[in-house]
């Protein structure tokens, strides 16, 4: 070993023994806390990043807030955490009936720091709290607001992603996803990521995305969530016994979501195991009355000849009757479907107009075309079609929507293709439409011979003058 080699590994050893000597040496801090973080810290941790929370955490951080503020009732902070942990806890469990105390926790908040002195927590909680109702447009508003005195504050994008999302601006939600994705790549912006490329149809893109939101998720409630998302994914591409497979292991690592179990409903219905898919919808159903539930368990019973089953008393349409009684906008879409095809068609289309005035987005005008196809007015009703099919988004139930009007209008050529689309993007998009997808398109039958009559020329071909396109070649100069 050289001289100059010898002195590079004595300064090394130095260094070394002189860093463990700090780390040994150095006293202890009154913030080092070798035990993990509790209950109440990891939700209140998951919260402020927008991740899911388990619910015994939420129980915890809810209870340990309430506590704090009866004795403490000017802590702004406090009551922004404890209004966000009411919403997240509405969100698990599929239960409005927490967004009255999210709004209340969250607007005490303002009223002690209001919003033009920054108090973000509670302004992108309100935000949230819009979108979580349907009502996007407040969301916009609340996440422009935040972004607008704080531009760099990365929790103002999810809030507008969902808000630009649901209100229909796709551009917009585009935009913000990458300027999440740029500020805080993480869960919670993999995870927009996904929603953002699933809406353009972009369906590898969204699940690398949600895959690697995975990755990051670090507790079992959130693991949980991708895993239901990418069981999501998987299911809309028709891959049934890929999204069985994910829906099982989201219910192994966080068995109190309702939101896997009744995907796993969803994946075994098609696969033709709709004994237990009944099951699963049931159980998902005690546990929170999601109406999008109540209408697949309603289709399932009726294609397994139980409509009885689905009417009766306690049954899941007379859950979507009363929810569609009540006149609330946070489910329209799914109440309006119900209603095109079980209910009064005219209150479905005008239920859906109300909505489509509020969100131009491609699940409104998905269903108000079907509502007003179902009324008679199909014409009409394609234009929505089209609205809703020409963004990208591949849709089963989309292409078969617009199928169906086409073949009332005599348009055989695009309803067999959109049948095609429909049974290609999803085999099993529903045990109702997806049988009646294929009735429809035996009965539309293959083109005729010789393909559309307009290709083949009816006379004997003759060759077309072209010399009227023909250059004359320019004589080579002379030297």
């Amino acid at each position: 070993m050289t001289f100059t080699g010898r002195k590079t590994v004595v300064a090394t050893a130095i260094a070394v023994v002189l860093i463990a000597g700090a780390l040994v040496i150095r006293p202890a801090r009154v913030d080092d806390d070798p035990r993990p973080p509790g209950p109440s810290e990891r939700a209140a941790s998951a919260v402020g990043m927008g991740s899911p929370a388990a619910s015994v955490d939420l129980a915890a951080l809810i209870k340990d807030r309430e506590a704090w503020l009866r004795e403490h009732t000017g802590d702004h902070g406090s009551w922004a955490v404890l209004g966000s942990a009411y919403l997240e806890q509405a969100r698990r469990g599929s239960d409005p009936a927490w967004y009255p105390k999210a709004e209340k926790a969250l607007k005490r908040s303002l009223e002690l720091r209001s919003a033009g002195q920054g108090n973000f927590d509670a302004m992108t909680g309100m935000g949230a709290l819009a979108n979580a109702r349907g009502d996007f447009v407040t969301g916009k508003k609340w996440g422009e607001l935040v972004r607008a005195q704080s531009p760099r504050r990365w929790t103002a994008y999810p809030v507008l992603v969902d808000a630009y999302s649901g209100a229909g601006d796709y551009k917009a939600a585009e935009a913000a996803m990458e300027r999440l994705v740029e500020l805080r790549p993480g869960l919670a912006a993999y995870a927009r990521a996904a929603q953002v490329y699933r809406d353009r149809g972009w369906r590898e893109d969204a699940t690398a995305s949600m895959e690697k939101a995975a990755g990051a998720a670090r507790t079992p409630a959130e693991k949980a969530y991708c895993l239901s998302r990418l069981g999501e994914l998987a299911w809309e591409r028709g891959e049934a016994t890929e999204s069985l497979r994910l829906y099982e292991a989201a219910l192994r690592t966080d068995p109190a979501q309702p939101q896997a179990l009744g995907g796993r409903a969803r994946a075994l219905a098609s696969l033709g195991r709709g004994g237990e898919a009944v099951r699963d919808y049931r159980m998902a159903l005690g546990r929170s009355a999601v109406p999008r539930l109540a209408l697949e368990l309603g289709e399932l019973l009726e294609s397994l000849d139980r409509e009885d089953e689905a009417r009766a008393a306690d049954g899941p349409y007379t859950l979507l009757a009363g929810l569609a009684a009540k006149g609330g906008t946070q489910e329209a879409v799914v109440l309006g479907l119900y209603e095109a095809d079980h209910g009064d068609r005219t209150s479905a289309v005008r239920r859906l107009t109300a909505e489509w005035d509020r969100h131009k987005s491609v699940q409104v005008a998905d269903a108000l075309g079907w509502a007003l196809h179902r009324s008679g007015d199909s014409e009409s009703g394609l234009e929505y079609a089209k609205k809703a099919t020409d963004l990208g988004l591949r849709s089963a139930d989309f292409a078969y929507h617009r199928a169906m009007m086409e073949r009332a209008l005599g348009d055989t050529a695009s309803a067999r293709r959109h049948l095609q689309e429909a049974l290609r993007t999803n085999p099993g998009f529903s045990p109702v439409r997806a049988a009646a997808a294929k009735e429809a398109l035996a009965a539309v039958g293959e083109p005729g011979a010789g393909g559309p009559v307009n290709v083949r020329p009816r006379g004997k071909w003759v060759a077309p003058d072209m010399s009227q396109y023909i250059v004359p070649a320019k004589p080579k100069p002379t030297r």
